[in-house]
């Protein structure tokens, strides 16, 4: 029974169950920090799988829904068809049901909240997995119009949603993903190795990257090796094949999905951080790499300038000359490489956001039945 007064918010978990990545880790620091308002929400985590099953201690204070369903079968029925209603699936009566993505959590009263990362879907869908291809560009600008609130990370996808789904501007609301609690390392490495951090995908613009490092060794043939930690959703080889052989391939590994504390570690070790995307709704691995004091090197692209706010050195993704540039000259300046801002993001100032976006939505959602 939940005591009266306190919203009752059921989160769409599942982008945490398994190897978090940047939505996965925003689904849950932000329920972390609901939940640790427990005077004026109660925090249920929802998820659904045939295999994986959600810890019942995944956050602290959060109750869980634990469905053995498909998530394939799932989205299929809520995407196409609006149907089964979330109540039906064990989440008792929530005030608030809050879907990570831009499609609805269909439920039989509650107000639905959508989040939008970004709109590459839109942009490139051929680049996206096949769900998302399936779904997202057909419905997410009529289900984000539906919704009772939409959630963005930065100022920049809020532009986008309003301008390009059309969604009023009075049910966006900005919040941000917070640093993470991490210490600025003593002294930013200078040999350390060149790392990129997410997953390996289309959108991250990695032949570029990689055609930008050939062209750094031939400047620089003791410039530090290239490290890329994320899950791995295209083929390597694919990736390599067009550059031709060289001594260069040995100096690239790809290590596949890092956990947390191994990814602390190669922040604290590399020399900077290379973020090349084609699009970025607000690039998680630069805040993370700021927090730290890592310098950075990242696309003039998306929401990644607003999220260096001035730190940093933005380049033309397209243009590997620049990028082989910007790294040399990281790798001979020790002073260019200080000159890292400290992270003023934080996940308890995004959550009171994200509650007052929930409260203006149940009120929507009570003005409108």
């Amino acid at each position: 029974m939940v005591p009266s007064g306190r919203l009752r918010i059921l989160v769409d978990y599942r982008p945490a169950l398994r190897q978090r990545t940047g939505v996965g880790e925003y689904a849950h620091q932000l329920a972390s920090a609901l939940a640790r308002r427990d005077d004026d929400v109660a925090v249920t985590l929802f998820s659904s799988s045939w295999k994986d099953r959600l810890s019942p201690d995944a956050v602290m204070g959060a109750a869980i829904v634990d469905a053995k369903v498909p998530v394939s079968v799932l989205n299929l029925a809520w995407h196409r068809l609006g149907w089964p209603p979330v109540e039906t699936l064990g989440a008792a009566g929530p005030d608030v049901a809050w879907s990570l993505h831009p499609l609805i959590l269909p439920s039989l009263g509650a107000a639905q909240v959508v989040t939008v990362h970004d709109l590459y879907f839109l942009d490139a869908p051929q680049a996206t997995a096949r769900e998302v291809r399936r779904d997202y560009p057909a419905l997410a600008g009529t289900h984000a119009r539906r919704a009772d609130a939409v959630i963005v990370n930065s100022d920049y996808t809020r532009s986008l949603v309003e301008e390009r789904l059309r969604v009023p501007g009075d049910r966006i609301t900005v919040c941000y993903p917070g640093a993470p609690a991490w210490r600025v390392r003593a002294e930013p490495a200078s040999a350390g190795p060149i790392l990129h951090v997410g997953t390996i995908e289309p959108r991250k613009n990695v032949e570029t990257l990689i055609k930008g490092y050939i062209r750094l060794l031939q400047q620089r043939p003791d410039a530090p090796p290239l490290m890329f930690a994320g899950r791995i959703g295209t083929s390597v080889d694919a990736l390599l094949r067009p550059h031709g052989g060289g001594a260069w391939r040995q100096r690239i590994t790809f290590l596949g999905y890092v956990n947390d504390d191994e990814r602390l570690r190669l922040y604290r070790e590399a020399s900077m951080l290379l973020i090349a995307s084609w699009d970025e709704g607000f690039g998680v691995p630069a805040l993370e790499a700021m927090t730290i004091g890592l310098p950075v090197i990242a696309a003039a692209r998306g929401a990644l300038p607003e999220t260096l706010g001035g730190a940093g050195i933005l380049v033309n993704p397209g243009d590997s000359e620049e990028m082989a540039d910007a790294m040399a000259r990281l790798l001979s300046d020790p002073a260019l490489r200080r000159e890292q801002a400290a992270s003023e993001f934080d996940w308890d100032a995004s959550a009171s956001r994200l509650l007052d976006a929930f409260t203006h939505a149940v009120a929507r959602k009570a003005a409108r039945s």
